[in-house]
């Protein structure tokens, strides 16, 4: 099994990134352990993060998927795959 270190925010050089750490890690969403994995590459972050922005922001995209529905979406994906998370 693989080990892969979760980063502090000091140790994320990329502002953008740790702003998302620090975020992910006050608010408890994202996953604060997945972000800080995230953070060892930064491209995976930030296409994660805009991905999620599209996804789930009402600023940018109102209106495409209500919430309740994208939600219920990943919790059946996580259901079908045995995801204990």
């Amino acid at each position: 099994m693989a080990r892969i270190s979760y980063l502090a925010p000091d140790e994320v050089e990329d502002t953008e990134a740790r702003k998302w750490l620090e975020d992910a890690i006050s608010k408890g969403r994202p996953g604060p352990e997945n972000q800080s994995i995230r953070a060892h590459q930064t491209g995976v972050m930030r296409s994660f993060m805009y991905t999620r922005d599209l996804l789930f922001n009402k600023k940018t995209q109102p209106g495409v998927v209500e919430h309740d529905l994208k939600e219920l979406a990943r919790a059946y994906v996580a259901l079908s795959l045995d995801c204990d998370y």
